[in-house]
């Protein structure tokens, strides 16, 4: 059975990894060529997961033909920016694969749209589309750590058959039939990483870092309860779940691009540094655009806004949250 990962990162190779150990013929579709000689060769990506080996039924190569022939199911693990252009790239190659999923946190930033609605919008509806979330930093999947995910789809019959075909030993995965739901948490819980980071790196104590989880969970349910989410996902692992990883893991991306930048780094400077994509640096565009769209009133993602986009000194924004109306704590939802 052979499976096809678009994206050789480092959650694409840690997922590509995990299958590969069950047995499966699994090929990473690379855009470098150094990437495909290191794995193919060496049997590791020293540019994404140094140091850790990878079984030799795990593939890579630059030629789609060879990535996507006889493939019964693709994993998107690209940013969530380049999935348009690869879509329209692709297209052909993938015209006879009737099943994708998505490992992608991110929304669109030309279209507001998420992952899902660009695959389908692309592809066709008539195909199985699946969305995976949930707390997994790829380097503990990598090192064989415990990891719980959740998988959603449309289709209950086909969504546990993958659910049963990416399962493995550490890897534990949950089923779901909200897969808007699912999707949205895992782009709305970067946003508010970013917060997080910025709070711890202005010393600002645990308590602070508690009430910001918790307030940014909230800001979570209301916008994608608006959006097409349904609540109880959001309370579980691909929104509270993940969104406590990301708010208290360092290897967030998103939030070391927070804590840079309450340290006085330019968004510029904290990117560079971090290297790897931080995707809510983009989605919070969005997010702030559909906010004024809906009337949402999400503080901590509009403050984030305004720090990455508007020149807000974190210290301010701190200020402005804390001053602002006494309301009930569960309003709007």
């Amino acid at each position: 059975m052979k499976i096809t990962v678009v994206g050789a990162g480092s959650w694409g190779t840690a997922l590509g990894k995990v299958l590969a150990e069950k047995g499966l013929d699994v090929w990473l579709l690379a855009r470098r060529e150094e990437v495909v000689k290191c794995i193919n060769e060496e049997n590791e990506n020293p540019f994404y997961l140094a140091g850790i080996k990878l079984p030799r039924n795990l593939r890579a190569t630059l030629d789609p033909s060879e990535a996507f022939n006889r493939s019964l199911l693709v994993i998107w693990t690209i940013p969530s920016y380049a999935l348009r252009e690869n879509l329209s790239r692709l297209k052909e190659e993938l015209k006879d694969i009737s099943h994708h999923l998505s490992g992608i946190k991110g929304i669109d930033l030309e279209t507001g749209k998420g992952p899902l609605d660009i695959l389908r919008e692309t592809l066709g509806h008539e195909k199985n589309y699946y969305v995976l979330g949930g707390p997994s930093f790829a380097v503990e999947v990598a090192k064989r750590l415990p990891t719980a995910v959740v998988i959603a789809g449309f289709d209950q019959d086909n969504t546990k058959q993958i659910q049963e075909l990416i399962a493995w030993k550490y890897f534990r995965v949950y089923r779901s039939y909200d897969p808007v739901g699912v999707e949205l948490a895992g782009a709305l819980k970067n946003i508010i990483a970013i917060a997080t980071g910025i709070c711890d790196g202005l010393g600002l104590g645990l308590n602070a870092r508690a009430g910001l989880i918790s307030r940014g969970l909230t800001e979570m349910v209301r916008c994608g309860v608006r959006l097409g989410g349904k609540k109880d996902t959001f309370y579980g692992l691909a929104g509270l779940g993940d969104l406590v990883l990301t708010c208290t893991g360092t290897l967030s991306r998103n939030y070391q691009v927070g804590f840079k930048l309450a340290q006085g780094k330019t968004l510029n400077e904290a990117l560079s540094e971090v290297k790897q994509v931080a995707e809510g640096v983009k989605t919070v565009l969005t997010i702030k655009k559909l906010s004024e769209q809906e009337g949402l009133d999400l503080p901590i993602c509009n403050q984030v806004y305004e720090i990455l986009y508007c020149g807000e000194k974190p210290e301010n924004s701190i200020e402005k949250i804390l001053s602002r109306t006494l309301k009930e704590e569960f309003e709007n939802l």
